[in-house]
């Protein structure tokens, strides 16, 4: 097995940054990964004690699938992020300001709208130790290429790897292979993972990437085809190193 792919997500709900190699830290989480949520109306979270929240309470692709349609790009050196539509740039902000903030959050409250925007947009930053994934276990997820394409197969239409949103896709391995990772240990670049459940999931893998539409039903497809509906895992980072895509991946 090998690395083929990786990815971070600086943004909960918007659009991916492709990486050539990331430092993966001991017991933490993915680099820049899901560090910024956007709240969609109060969700009651508190950073000074923060805990996880179901991710109905943020922008996200199972509900607002018109985001798909935006292109994000985080500049972490000097904290901007910049979104794009249609290859134009939309909205800009640095968001270490207030200011900053205020302009991506009237941006995505006015692209969004109602009814889907059910009160004041709010972009939170995960305060350090935290970040917002949509499982507690959410440390590191994987993706099994092999997996996807028999998804693909099965659905009879083209399914792009990355509507299924993870930070490390497999190459090289059988399809389904990863339903016994869980509870082994995967030995990629300088690092370890421990593989601690399969990804269940949502409605959000019907958006295509790019476009924002709603185009197809992936989770029937897994339900009707494989009889469960999950693709992929999530792993817990037990030894901290750097991984590069091509790197092999063992188990250990």
């Amino acid at each position: 097995m090998r690395l083929a792919k990786l990815y971070r997500y600086p943004v909960k709900g918007l659009s991916p940054e492709p990486l050539d190699s990331a430092d993966l830290p001991a017991d933490g989480y993915f680099p820049c990964d899901r560090l910024f949520a956007l709240e969609n109306g109060p969700s009651g979270f508190d950073p000074a004690c923060p805990a996880h929240q179901p991710k109905i309470k943020f922008l996200m692709l199972m509900r607002n699938a018109a985001l798909a349609g935006l292109a994000t790009r985080y500049d972490e050196a000097a904290g901007v992020l910049t979104i794009s539509r249609k290859g134009r740039e939309v909205a800009a902000g640095d968001l270490r300001s207030a200011e900053g903030r205020a302009a991506i959050e009237r941006f995505l409250s006015d692209f969004v709208g109602a009814p889907e925007v059910r009160g004041p947009v709010r972009l939170l930053e995960a305060p350090s130790g935290f970040r917002f994934t949509d499982s507690k276990s959410g440390f590191v997820s994987l993706i099994n290429l092999a997996s996807v394409a028999a998804v693909e197969k099965a659905q009879g239409a083209k399914v792009d790897p990355l509507r299924f949103r993870g930070n490390l896709y497999v190459g090289d391995a059988e399809a389904w292979s990863e339903a016994d990772w869980p509870g082994k240990k995967l030995r990629i670049g300088g690092a370890t993972l421990d593989v601690l459940k399969m990804t269940d999931r949502c409605a959000a893998t019907g958006v295509e990437p790019g476009t924002g539409k709603r185009d197809m039903d992936v989770v029937q497809t897994l339900r009707d085809n494989f009889g469960h509906i999950d693709c992929g895992v999530y792993a817990r980072i037990e030894k901290g190193g750097r991984i590069s895509v091509g790197d092999a991946i063992s188990l250990v």
